[in-house]
């Protein structure tokens, strides 16, 4: 079974088809720290979460309840298409428009459109795009959504502003979680961690120093906060390589020896 951010429509939905190819059963989840926390649990085998977009950036749900949140693993990912549309009520005019709704990521993803052609407006976030449009369905008129066209299909709506995102190279970057990682190695791998180390001068410094030492190309950095106390931070970094070579398990051990916090987060094809 594999587990995904509902309700219908959502481009967690989509994603989960084009990744399992219909060679699984796909399984609605509220939240993506729902879906997350049936992995973990072994209610189901895997799900399928968004972790990164490339108008908006990463995704902090996902981040922090793979850093903090049980004991999983990233063992694949998938790349999605994203195309944002605006859509409302059969007949809604530009003018009716009273509330845009949508998942705070599409939101941030139309942010010149919603600035340019709807200042004033009032914005909402919703948990998926799939629910803002049910919300639109079910409105007066007066609410527009941000979803995609599947989800105006779906719930009976009028697409107003097709293709509406900031820029046309909008991807989701969607990961696939399960309780155990991924043992197969391939010629195109990475490695994710997260770690957090001394509040000191050059300890940051000194860990990517560590992989920098063993020619470890690192493709990403980003800080999220630790939770328990304001100014500390887990670093998210992603490396080229797989955790079963051994120069990069050596090296990933040496950032765990020099960090007070320390998460292998999985090992996967890209």
């Amino acid at each position: 079974m594999l587990g995904f951010m509902g309700p219908a429509g959502t481009f967690s939905q989509q994603a989960a088809m084009q990744w399992s190819r219909g060679g699984e059963e796909l399984v609605e989840f509220p939240t993506i720290s729902s879906a997350i926390k049936a992995v973990d649990s072994e209610k189901i085998e895997r799900c399928i979460v968004p972790i990164e977009n490339s108008l908006n950036g990463s995704v902090a749900m996902t981040l922090d309840n793979l850093a903090f949140a049980g004991d999983v693993y990233i063992t694949g990912e998938h790349i999605l298409d994203i195309e944002q549309n605006l859509m409302a009520k059969p007949g809604t005019a530009m003018s009716d428009i009273k509330t845009i709704i949508s998942h705070p990521q599409a939101l941030g993803q139309c942010s010149k459109m919603l600035e340019s052609d709807f200042l004033g407006i009032e914005l909402k976030a919703t948990e998926s795009t799939a629910k803002a449009a049910k919300m639109a369905a079910q409105s007066d008129g007066s609410v527009a959504a941000l979803a995609p066209a599947a989800s105006a299909q779906l719930y009976g709506l009028e697409i107003l502003k097709a293709d509406c995102n900031d820029e046309s190279n909008n991807r989701t970057r969607f990961v696939i979680i399960e309780k155990k990682p991924n043992l197969k190695v391939t010629a195109h791998d990475k490695s994710s961690i997260v770690f957090s180390t001394e509040h000191k001068p050059g300890s940051l410094y000194k860990a990517i120093g560590l992989l920098c030492d063993e020619k470890i190309n690192m493709l990403k950095i980003e800080s999220r906060p630790m939770k328990h106390t304001l100014g500390e931070y887990a670093f998210f970094i992603d490396i080229e390589g797989n955790a079963d070579d051994a120069r990069i398990y050596f090296a990933l051990d040496k950032v765990r020896a020099n960090s007070s916090f320390f998460k292998f987060l999985g090992s996967y094809p890209y």
